[in-house]
């Protein structure tokens, strides 16, 4: 169940990640095998196998102290580079399969002669190896095993039980609230239509805590009837209890008897002539409708499960899953995982589940088009980790068919789509090469461009593109921190974030900047071919001043003639379709307005821009949220809600007498004495 794959590069930089929608990236459940990894004692060999050993010969003299136990291996090329991890029934034959040459394809054959050291670890179970496997697969990436590229995780909405009005919230990582979670949800849009809908059906707040206990009058969302008002006594806690039940039971798959009720009750508000309460049960209504009539197919017969189908063509695959809670279609992804092109469709689905379900709860039921290699194995592993039962199933006829079959006409669609994009961005960056006179088609696309307002929350950024399109999970942003800096100087912020970049980069990959695509004796199609550490192409988001500045850091740094550097001016009037390039050895030139590569270098600058400046705006937002009392040392979320409940303000905090202080509940005198000297030693 793996396959020859080589892992997306992951530069982690020195300052945050940004993951476009996603959040810190906490798992929405913790792995059963991730404190087992950290505790793992591998077994190397030690003095009793000859390491000048390679390939199928180093292996047998590992398998012949190996036990008949259940386990896991991991195979090392000459680098210390993993090759490759495997479980087993038993270590001992399996690892045997592997001293024979005869029998293999070329890509296993591949991965035995790149063997230079093997490490083992047994474990009790054969379950307990197929969950570290999965485990260790997603950590180490490892080339010869099938990778998830798209490891999101999924969006929950959480009712809160922890306060008398509970809130309604779309939720992302680990569950440590308390309250009722539903999901999970294919997509945060997804997420965010539906708890909107909710709010026009149920009325639940979405403000958090501290706003609610500081409102003195309904906010705007009660004024559009978003919101029943909790805050200001709008409505009873009686009846907002009842509309948070309500809430739940939509969610948790009763929406007819739910439905149901609101009809009678806008009957009676009818009946009773009170025509504008029985207006309010029609638009709750009316947002029901509208949440079932976005969620596609609704199976009568499959409460819950998810849905699998797999696609293969052109030497890629995709996977699409669809998730079916409560009785209600709450989305589907698709997925493109790294496989080889001779794996057959049960070998790449079957290593693919078990890194999906690695850190994400299982379904009661999982449907699947084809058997997987240890089915069973997999199941029961899955119920360990769910603590219940949970069912793999391939349904040959009725309501489940169907929805297998529809997963599997969208996993074809979304191929094909996936197919046509990376054809033209094959075109486009060729196309670019001979534009630029590139010695290269570039693989590696790396374009900066800085954000600020007056020189202040000065953030860089850095895209990544190549032939599978935007690498999101690659971008980087950088801080603008240095003190020598004049504000609003964006020669210096560049100067800034290429250094910090490239001399990371040195650091890590050496100086010897970006090689040449060698030749490779594999089958693996250029759409998962690796996208190596160094750029081959540099964009920059300005002219001749921050070219300069560019390439004077790069010369400093010993690597102007291995970095490809181009300037993307804007044109006369700041026009779209009029930039100037600006290239070394070339005078300043302008493509054809109808020219693809020129259509194609804007999309790029303008996703720079628009990270850039989505970037900029949410440390700006950060610094104008950011409360003086944040700055005191000891005053946590607490001791801050104590004060602001106490005074009102932080502002009326700083002019609080000594004493006043002391009044606060939680507020020891030394604590009062450093609130007092903390606003006070500045007057």
């Amino acid at each position: 169940m793996a396959d020859e794959l080589t892992p997306e590069i992951d530069d982690d930089f020195d300052t945050e990640e940004d993951f476009s929608d996603v959040d810190a990236e906490l798992r929405a459940e913790p792995s059963p095998a991730a404190a087992l990894v950290a505790s793992i004692e591998w077994d190397d060999g030690g003095r009793e196998v000859d390491q000048t050993l390679a390939g199928a010969e180093l292996i047998a003299a590992f398998q012949r102290r190996l036990p008949n136990s259940p386990g896991v291996y991991r195979m090392f090329d000459e680098g210390g580079e993993v090759l490759y991890v495997g479980k087993a029934k038993s270590l001992k034959k399996r690892v045997a399969s592997y001293t024979r040459l005869a029998g293999h394809n070329n890509r296993i054959m591949r991965m035995i002669r790149a063997t230079r050291h093997m490490e083992f670890v047994t474990t009790r179970t054969e379950t307990e190896a197929l969950l570290l496997e999965a485990n260790l697969i997603k950590r180490l990436r490892p080339r010869f095993n099938v990778l998830m590229r798209d490891d999101k995780s999924f969006p929950y909405i959480l009712v809160s039980d922890d306060h008398v009005a509970p809130a309604i919230f779309k939720h992302r990582g680990a569950r440590s609230r308390k309250g009722s979670y539903f999901g999970p949800f294919a997509s945060g849009g997804a997420v965010g239509r539906t708890v909107a809908s909710l709010q026009r059906a149920f009325l639940l707040r979405t403000c958090t805590d501290s706003v609610f206990e500081t409102r003195t009058r309904p906010c705007l969302l009660y004024q559009i009837k978003r919101c029943a008002g909790p805050c200001t006594g709008e409505i009873s806690q009686e009846g907002y209890a009842g509309l948070v039940g309500d809430a739940k039971a939509f969610l948790s798959g009763r929406s007819g008897q739910v439905k149901q009720s609101i009809a009678r009750a806008m009957q009676e508000a009818s009946d009773e002539l009170d025509f504008e309460r029985a207006a309010v049960y029609r638009d709750r209504l009316s947002a029901l409708s509208h949440i079932q009539s976005h969620q596609g197919i609704n199976p009568q017969g499959v409460e819950e499960a998810d849905v699998f189908a797999i696609h293969q063509e052109g030497g890629l695959t995709c996977i699409q899953v669809f998730f079916f809670r409560t009785g209600q279609n709450w989305g589907n992804r698709a997925y493109f995982p790294k496989a080889d092109p001779s794996l057959e469709p049960g070998e790449v689905l079957g290593a693919f589940l078990a890194q999906f379900y690695d850190d994400k709860p299982p379904a009661g039921l999982v449907l699947l088009p084809v058997d997987v290699e240890d089915r069973e194995l997999l199941a029961d592993a899955l119920s360990a980790k769910a603590e219940r039962r949970v069912e793999i199933a391939i349904p040959k006829r009725g309501e489940k068919k169907d929805l297998v079959d529809h997963a599997t006409s969208n996993a074809r669609e979304a191929l094909g789509r996936r197919l046509a994009e990376t054809s033209s961005q094959a075109r486009l960056l060729a196309g670019l090469k001979e534009t630029f006179g590139l010695s290269e088609v570039p693989r590696r696309i790396e374009v900066f461009d800085n954000s600020h307002i007056m020189g202040t929350n000065a953030v860089g950024a850095m895209i990544v593109a190549g032939p599978q399109g935007f690498a999101k999970s690659q971008y980087r942003k950088f801080n603008i921190r240095g003190v020598d800096i004049t504000p609003g100087d964006d020669f210096g912020m560049m100067r800034e974030v290429m250094t910090r970049r490239f001399s990371r980069l040195i650091k890590e990959h050496g100086d010897a900047g970006p090689q040449p695509a060698a030749p490779v004796e594999t089958d693996e199609p250029v759409d998962t071919a690796e996208m190596p550490a160094w750029p081959d192409l540099v964009l920059i988001d300005g002219g001749k001043g921050q070219i300069s500045a560019v390439r004077t850091i790069l010369g400093e740094l010993g690597i102007a003639d291995k970095v490809t550097t181009i300037g993307v001016a804007k044109g006369v009037d700041r026009d779209a379709g009029r930039e100037r390039f600006i290239l070394e050895g070339r005078d300043p030139f302008s493509l054809p307005p109808r020219d693809p590569v020129l259509y194609f270098l804007q999309r790029l600058r303008d996703e720079a821009h628009r990270f850039a400046i989505g970037t900029h705006r949410a440390k700006r937002k950060k610094e104008l949220t950011k409360n003086p009392l944040d700055e005191i040392g000891g005053i946590g979320p607490s001791r801050k809600r104590a004060l602001l409940h106490h005074f009102g303000t932080a502002k009326a905090v700083s002019r609080a007498a000594f004493d006043d202080l002391l009044k606060v509940e939680g507020i020891s005198a030394a604590m009062a004495k450093t609130i007092y000297d903390h606003f006070h030693e500045r007057q």
